[in-house]
């Protein structure tokens, strides 16, 4: 039987979850196992035993409280861990961000910690994922959906639930540490596309690949997760058009559209009204860059799912693609809730320009490559350090000012001939000059979380409402190993005193002793 989205429900039922009043809370046991998800084997990590982070789901304002029991004891993966809240703003719980050496020491094998933060009147589409060297791309990653009861698009669609979260990801053939062995390279190449953890590569065998179940005349919204390393996806459906209705966790006015390009770390909700006669469609993720050998393939399956409408024979599609002629153009997204760009059309009070280089193997940005300090960032400031020339890592670190409009600018990176999703944690931003435009909107621009810098230059703003390191980098993990990251430490003195301060739990402040004594890398 292929497997399906229903495929998700038995994951999320096999986690040690239970609600009580508004508080979600998770156990996540991680461990290693031989997996095949394209028919390849090879060792991945896997959480309560099984590969493919489980959903993890909440309702607007509840608390997540998740227990992470690091039991990565297998030297082929890299083993300290900790867990990155993609998308969560993590106001006044900056310990709960997860980033390595940002916020808070990597969990030991052996060790545990208690994520614990509210979402804090945050909804919509996000996932989880390692933020240590390149480990996700050995399967620690997953879905998480911040559901809105009072959603405003309700009307448009009749199901969204645990079967239509749509997870994209490339995958490789060896675990990270082996891929990555040759300091020379820029960035392996993947040797397949998982949709929902099932795909297929190049003269491989003819695994099972995902199905996507629909009833003939509802309307689902879809909610797309790229969780890759490297690829971004160029998606479309046989016979469909779709409307957007969510970038990266904000609303955004409805948009009908035949495609879009969803690169690392992205996130869209969309709605497809299954009112095509019934049959099989092809759910087409064209990769960028292609896969292994993607050129010699002549597998209709490949980089594909299977859309069908119940009562349709269980059987390949036969349908064809066509030419896109209404792709998704980021610039014409519009919020739906307050639009327009902080500060307007006038000056921000804080502009900084990153130019991304690169000194082969290791990026940097205005000169200088990210490295993770042996003490995090968090626990600098928090210990009274306040300007960039006082935290680690020099020539990584910039301050920002709080209640200010920060402008962003990151050049094209043509000359580099490279795609750069960038993330910015903390923060939602407005991106005022999408790639490829050459005006600037401070009325209505897009709100997102993470950026493409591809083919033109990038500009976003936000406003500094939210005290904390916050690191922006690009989110192709082999790059951000590389060292394309930089730390926006937001209001230092705010950080430890005031109505934005964190107070770390006692159990935040054991964990870099516990790392000191484990004699294990940084990254």
């Amino acid at each position: 039987m292929s497997p399906s989205l229903f495929s998700l429900l038995p994951l999320a039922l096999a986690l040690v979850r239970f609600a009580d009043a508004a508080t979600q809370h998770y156990s996540l046991n991680l461990g290693t196992a031989n997996v095949n998800p394209d028919g390849f084997n090879r060792t991945a990590i896997t959480i309560n035993g099984k590969f493919g982070g489980p959903l993890l789901t909440a309702n607007k304002n509840d608390r997540i409280e998740a227990n992470v029991i690091n039991s990565l004891f297998n030297p082929a993966v890299f083993q300290s861990t900790s867990i990155h809240w993609h998308g969560m703003f993590q106001h006044r719980s900056a310990t709960e961000d997860g980033v390595g050496f940002v916020t808070q020491c990597p969990i030991i094998p052996g060790g545990s910690y208690d994520y614990s933060f509210s979402t804090a009147g945050q909804t919509g589409t996000y996932w989880y994922h390692s933020h240590v060297s390149t480990q996700y791309c050995d399967g620690l990653r997953g879905p998480l959906v911040i559901y809105d009861p009072q959603d405003p698009f309700k009307h448009l669609y009749d199901v969204d639930n645990e079967n239509t979260v749509i997870t994209l990801g490339d995958w490789y053939h060896q675990p990270a540490l082996a891929e990555f062995a040759d300091p020379t390279i820029i960035a392996p190449t993947p040797d397949s596309v998982l949709i929902n953890g099932h795909g297929r590569y190049v003269n491989g065998p003819n695994s099972t690949v995902s199905v996507i179940p629909v009833a003939h005349g509802l309307k689902y919204r879809f909610r797309l997760i790229n969780l890759s390393c490297l690829t971004y996806f160029t998606v479309s459906l046989d016979g469909h058009n779709f409307t957007v209705i969510e970038a990266d966790g904000v609303e955004h006015q409805p948009l009908v559209v035949d495609s879009l390009t969803i690169f690392v770390g992205q996130r869209y909700s969309i709605i497809v009204n299954a009112n095509q006669p019934i049959g099989n469609y092809w759910f087409r993720v064209v990769p960028g860059p292609s896969i292994v050998n993607q050129a010699s393939s002549t597998d209709p399956a490949l980089n594909n799912a299977i859309f069908r409408y119940i009562g349709a024979p269980p059987i390949q599609p036969t349908t064809t693609p066509t030419p896109s002629t209404n792709p998704l153009v980021e610039a014409s997204m519009v919020p739906l809730i307050n639009p327009g760009a902080p500060g307007g059309s006038t000056p921000p009070d804080v502009a900084h320009v990153l130019t991304v280089g690169l000194n082969s193997p290791n990026w940097t940005i205005n000169g200088t490559s990210f490295y993770p300090p042996s003490v995090p960032v968090l626990l600098q400031i928090l210990s009274g350090a306040e300007t960039a020339q006082d935290i680690l890592p020099a020539g990584s670190i910039i301050t920002l000012p709080s209640n200010a409009t920060v402008e962003i600018s990151i050049p094209d990176t043509n000359p580099i001939a490279r795609t750069h999703p960038f993330h910015l944690h903390g923060h939602n931003f407005d991106v005022i000059r999408s790639a490829g435009q050459t005006d600037f909107n401070y009325i209505n621009p897009p709100r997102r979380d993470v950026v493409a810098v591809n083919g033109g230059n990038v500009t976003f703003r936000f406003q500094t409402n939210n005290p904390g390191p916050w690191i922006l980098h690009c989110h192709i993990d082999w790059h951000f190993k590389q060292g394309l990251a930089v730390v926006l430490a937001e209001d230092p003195a705010g950080v430890i005193k005031g109505p934005g301060s964190t107070t770390p739990p006692p159990a935040w402040n054991k964990l870099c002793a516990a790392f000191n004594a484990s004699g294990l890398p940084p990254v």
